[in-house]
């Protein structure tokens, strides 16, 4: 008897594991949206708290949301399922049969039942609550305790189990011996293990009592904790509403009247490293001399666009069709994801794929067969920027997202009679999106690159970054430039109107020569007095000297002032002294020509963008203006539109699938079969060591002989 006792649990062992109230645990079909349908998700019932996950696997480290039955209204719909509201929201569900659905229905209200009784209970009437600290370590203790009146419960089951199995065999044994000499010894052996059946039996009723009544102490101070939390994050939400509003309202009132607030001036660098903490290239201009232009007597050498005849295209589409849909409420669930995988309805779209806004960048080719007549590798370099600025224009009022291409979709665009190029662009890439383009001219020059998105979404602004090089070569001269693209940012997605910044640096390099162009992209600020959407330059030849600076904005024009003298100056930032240029007079590089009629009501498209999407006899099954989810969308039936472009996501993710099944059989068959591009090969590129895809030709032969036969059928 004396070692029974002692073999007791001490109720003062220490660690913790509370116990699972209303424990259920099992896989239920959520609707997620209109596009992609119910989701297979793992929900786990436990504590009066009913929470999802993706797979199991997601348990140990992401929840993808919770759902507090206490305050939860539970419906039976149809045949297998349920609906729960909570919060304003709802969450719609399905089992995959009536038993698990009934299962489930029947656990819910159990723990919403035991979950509003626990709140029934709890007494609002304490005492201010203890500071963070004293209150973490006052949990802490509780959680000790609990652990320890947990562990008492657990040991005393196990002796229960074991006595009362050993009283059951006594009682067998005596049944056995009854009347015999040895009765006597079995019946006391039997009344010591009912003894000790009943002092174990009356441990594990104490520890209980124990148990419950530590537990139902602090419920207390858990609820008032649980509230104060609620309340908090509720005044978290409308505070940031409001903050939104107020940021909406100043912008629109700087707008309506600037000069007010000319005053207020605001470090630009600052306003960047608030709205995007990754993008460190933009410290960078600071290593590079600041300037200041001053302007000298000279001729006056304005250049001008000169546009020639084209062909007669089409001048315009059909009018964009006024559907309201809150994009807030589709993207405030996609905070930090890659926009590209983000599953998004037509009405954000525009009716072009990113190979054709990829083409777009040759509205102002012309400014390439200017480029390769010059003689002068330094002012060729001044064309080639303005350039690289120019396939910005386009953008300043274009917020709308272009249609994903599907993997193997091409995009050739054939001007050789307007302006002596042809283009061809294909999608290398689905995830990470990646397009592959190769313009050749006929005017003296070749332009290749290959683009990869990486875009996010921010809660307050979406980023996207393409990522690559591109490369221009000139025939006669040999000149080889290589540059990359800026960050594109759109703003106001939570309160206020869309509009969209370009931010970042350009560095333009001439690998022949090794002259050298830094295009500096300034953020915009409404603080700042500067010209919004100002880009300036500086071009050097090898040694470093500066020639020309080139000045102006991304969505107007670019001007470029030969440099005639320099001096150091002062007023530099952090003790750095400024260069003072004198130049000439300024000549135009670069104007934008106006938009068309109606633009407005035509996704602001420019007049090369209207015809992007104009049908053509004989381009290849592949090509985006055979998409037909795009072709609806700009006819205005956006309805068949997003069933169209559902069907394509939904037959691509299948056919990943099936490359995936393939390529695994041949390895497991020791066979490597490398995966090729139909127009387009993967090299590695000369100049930077980095893997590329560059066109390996065929694509105007093909659509000479119409000869399709390597084109797969994507839509």
């Amino acid at each position: 008897m004396t070692e029974l006792v002692k073999s007791l649990p001490s109720p003062s062992l220490p660690g913790l594991q509370l116990p699972y109230l209303d424990n259920y645990k099992g896989w239920l079909f959520k609707w997620t949206n209109y596009l992609k349908g119910y989701q297979r998700r793992w929900f786990v019932l436990s504590n009066g708290l009913l929470s999802y996950y993706r797979t199991q696997a997601e348990m140990a480290h992401t929840c993808r949301g919770t759902i507090p039955l206490a305050t939860a209204h539970i419906e039976v719909g149809d045949t297998c399922h349920l609906v729960l509201t909570c919060g304003g929201r709802s969450y719609h569900l399905k089992a995959t049969s009536e038993g698990e659905c009934q299962r489930w229905v029947s656990a819910l209200q159990q723990a919403k039942a035991n979950a509003t009784l626990l709140m029934h209970h709890s007494d609002d009437s304490g005492d201010e609550g203890p500071t963070p600290q004293e209150d973490r370590a006052l949990s802490q203790g509780v959680l000790k305790t609990l652990n320890s009146k947990l562990d008492d419960l657990s040991t005393c089951n196990e002796l229960i189990g074991k006595h009362g199995a050993a009283l059951q065999r006594s009682l067998s044994e005596l049944e056995d011996l009854r009347g015999s000499a040895d009765s006597t010894d079995k019946v006391k052996a039997v009344n010591e293990r009912a003894t000790l059946f009943r002092i174990t039996s009356n441990a594990m009723i104490n520890a209980c009592r124990d148990f419950l009544d530590i537990a139902e102490s602090h419920s207390r101070r858990w609820q008032k904790a649980l509230h104060y939390e609620r309340e908090q994050r509720h005044h978290l939400e409308e505070t940031i509403e409001q903050l939104a509003k107020q940021h909406n309202s100043l912008e629109t009132a700087w707008r309506e009247n600037p000069t007010s607030y000319t005053g207020v001036e605001r470090s630009r660098e600052g306003d960047l490293s608030d709205e995007n903490e990754e993008a460190e290239f933009f410290d960078a201009m600071e290593e590079t001399p600041a300037f200041i232009t001053v302007t000298a007597s000279g001729n006056d050498t304005s250049g001008t666009n000169h546009m020639q005849l084209r062909r007669t295209r089409r001048t315009h589409i059909p009018d964009k069709p006024n559907y309201s849909l809150n994009l807030w409420s589709i993207m405030k669930n996609c905070i930090g994801k890659d926009l590209s995988k983000i599953p998004m309805p037509v009405n954000f779209n525009e009716p072009l794929s990113m190979l054709q806004r990829l083409t777009e960048d040759l509205e102002y080719s012309e400014l390439l067969d200017r480029a390769a007549r010059c003689d002068s590798s330094l002012e060729q370099m001044c064309l080639v920027a303005a350039f690289s600025v120019s396939s910005y224009s386009t953008t300043v009022h274009r917020t709308a997202k272009p249609f994903n291409p599907l993997l193997g979709e091409t995009y050739e665009l054939d001007r050789l009679e307007e302006y002596g190029y042809r283009s061809i662009s294909e999608q290398v890439s689905h995830h990470p999106p990646a397009a592959a383009h190769h313009v050749m001219s006929q005017r003296g020059w070749t332009l290749w690159q290959h683009i990869t998105i990486d875009s996010k979404f921010r809660g307050k602004y979406i980023s996207v970054m393409p990522l690559g090089n591109i490369h221009l070569h000139f025939h006669s001269s040999g000149n080889h430039y290589m540059w990359s693209k800026v960050t594109s940012t759109v703003h106001n997605i939570i309160v206020g109107k869309l509009w969209i910044d370009q931010s970042g640096d350009i560095d333009i390099v001439n690998t022949t020569s090794k002259d050298t162009c830094r295009l500096k992209f300034s953020p915009y600020s409404y603080f700042s007095r500067e010209v919004p959407r100002k880009v300036t330059g500086v071009v050097e030849d090898r040694g470093g000297t500066a020639h020309y600076i080139l000045s102006g904005t991304w969505d107007n024009k670019m001007e470029s002032a030969k440099i005639v003298d320099s001096s150091q100056g002062c007023g530099g930032s952090e003790g750095k002294q400024k260069t003072v240029y004198q130049t000439l007079q300024p000549k135009v590089l670069w104007k934008k020509y106006p938009l068309p009629e109606n633009a407005e009501n035509m996704h602001f498209f420019s007049s090369l963008a209207l015809t992007l999407n104009e049908p053509e006899e004989g381009v290849a099954p592949t090509d985006s203006r055979l998409r037909p989810d795009q072709r609806l969308m700009e006819a205005g039936l956006w309805d068949e539109a997003n069933a169209q472009k559902q069907r394509l996501e939904e037959r691509q993710r299948l056919e990943r699938k099936r490359r995936e099944a393939q390529a695994n059989r041949a390895l497991e068959e020791g066979e490597i079969k490398a995966t090729s591009k139909m127009w387009f090969e993967k090299r590695t590129d000369d100049t930077t060591g980095e893997s590329t895809y560059i066109y390996k030709g065929g694509y105007w032969e093909a659509k000479e002989r119409q000869d399709w036969s390597q084109c797969p059928e994507i839509f």
